[in-house]
C-alpha cells in the first residue's frame, strides 16, 4: 500500500502492506476481514508474485539481466509481472486465452509487455504450451510458470501471511481464499499455521471447477464465469497441497454475481468475481462458527479480495446475470 509518511524510489516499494477491512455481512460474533489487494500498484494480488518471483529469479541467475520473461496468464499475473519487469529491466511476453478480460490485456500492453492470444477453447493448458514454445524461440527467455513455481506460494508465505498476522496479533481462526494457482492460499496458510496450528483453511472454487478431485471426489465439470480461480485440469495445479486444506467450498456463478453487486451497493467494495466468491465462502464459515457448528481457534475469519471489478466492467458485471460475460 502506498505510504504517506516517506517518499519512495520505485513503484515496487508500494507492493504489499494492503489494508485488512471488515466485511459487514458477517456476524458480529465472528467478524470477517478481507485483504484488499486492489491497493497494490497493479491493482491485484498478483503484484506480490510479480515482484517476488522476478527479484528472486534475477538474484539466483535463473533470469538474465535484460532477459525475457514469458508467462501464460489470465491477466492479473501478467500485469503484476509487467509492473516488476519494467522496473527491473526485463522484457515481458504474456500468453492469454482470448476470452479473458480485455482491460487486463490493455494494461499489460500499456506497461510495455507483448500479449499473445491463444484460442479460448484451448484454455490455460493451451496458453501454457504456447508459452513454452515461445521460450525456445527467444534468447535468454524463461517461463516462471505461476502454476508450478514454488516462488508463487513463497511470496505469500513471506508477505501476505505475516501481514495478516501482524494486523490481528496472530488471532486468526480461519483463512479463506480462492484457488487458481492456489499460491495465495498455500503460502499464507503455511505462514499462519506455523503460529496458529489449529487454523481452519478453506479453499474456494467456482461450480464446474475440478479441485474436488484432489480429495477423491468426482465433481461435474462445467464452464464458469468467475475469473481467476478454479481449474479444468488439476494436473496443472502443482502448488496445491490438499493436506493443508480443511475444506473446499464451491460457489455458483449466480451467487457470485449477486455478491459482486451487494458488495458494491452495501459495502462500497468494487470487488471482482473471485473476491465475491471468497466473500460468500468466508461469511458462511463465520456464520457456522457463530452458530457453534464449526470450532475455530479464534473467532476471526480472514479472506482475500484479489482485485477490483473495474477490471471487468466491459463484461457487464453490474448488469443482469444473463448478460454477464465470463
Amino acid at each position: 500500500m502506498t505510504r504517506a509518511d516517506e517518499p519512495l524510489d520505485s513503484v515496487l516499494a508500494t507492493v504489499g502492506e494492503t489494508p485488512l477491512v471488515r466485511v459487514a455481512a458477517a456476524p458480529d460474533a465472528v467478524p470477517v476481514y478481507a485483504k484488499l489487494e486492489a491497493f497494490n500498484p497493479g491493482a491485484s494480488v498478483k503484484d506480490r508474485i510479480g515482484r517476488y518471483m522476478l527479484e528472486a529469479m534475477l538474484d539466483r541467475g535463473e533470469l538474465a539481466a535484460g532477459g525475457t520473461v514469458i508467462e501464460p496468464t489470465a491477466g492479473n499475473t501478467g500485469i503484476g509481472l509487467a509492473v516488476a519487469a519494467g522496473q527491473l529491466g526485463v522484457e515481458a511476453v504474456f500468453v492469454v486465452p482470448e476470452r479473458f478480460s480485455v482491460e487486463k490485456q490493455q494494461l499489460m500492453r500499456a506497461l510495455g509487455a507483448e500479449v499473445v492470444n491463444t484460442p479460448t477453447e484451448d484454455g490455460m493448458e493451451g496458453a501454457i504450451e504456447r508459452a513454452h514454445e515461445l521460450a525456445t524461440e527467444l534468447d535468454e527467455a524463461v517461463v516462471p510458470q505461476q502454476f508450478s513455481n514454488p516462488l508463487n506460494a513463497e511470496a505469500h508465505e513471506q508477505t501476505t501471511g505475516p501481514e495478516i498476522r501482524a494486523a490481528l496479533d496472530d488471532a486468526v481462526g480461519a483463512l479463506v481464499a480462492g484457488c487458481g494457482t492456489a499460491g495465495t492460499l498455500m503460502g499464507a496458510a503455511r505462514d499462519i499455521r506455523d503460529h496458529v496450528p489449529e487454523l481452519h483453511v478453506v479453499g474456494v472454487e467456482p461450480e464446474g471447477s475440478l479441485y474436488g478431485r484432489f480429495f477423491g471426489e468426482d465433481p461435474a465439470e462445467g464452464e464458469y464465469k468467475t475469473e481467476g480461480i478454479g481449474t479444468h485440469d488439476p494436473a496443472t495445479n502443482e502448488l496445491f497441497d490438499p493436506d493443508l486444506v480443511d475444506e473446499m467450498v464451491t460457489i455458483g456463478d449466480a451467487d457470485t454475481h449477486a455478491e459482486m453487486q451487494r458488495l458494491a451497493a452495501e459495502e462500497g467494495q468494487l470487488a471482482g468475481s473471485s473476491a465475491a466468491a471468497n466473500s460468500l465462502a468466508a461469511v458462511d464459515v463465520a456464520e457456522r462458527a457463530a452458530a457453534g457448528e464449526l470450532e475455530l481457534p479464534h473467532d476471526v475469519v480472514v479472506t482475500v479480495f484479489p482485485d477490483s471489478s473495474e477490471r471487468y466492467l466491459s463484461k457487464g458485471v453490474y448488469g443482469e446475470f444473463a448478460d454477464w460475460e465470463g
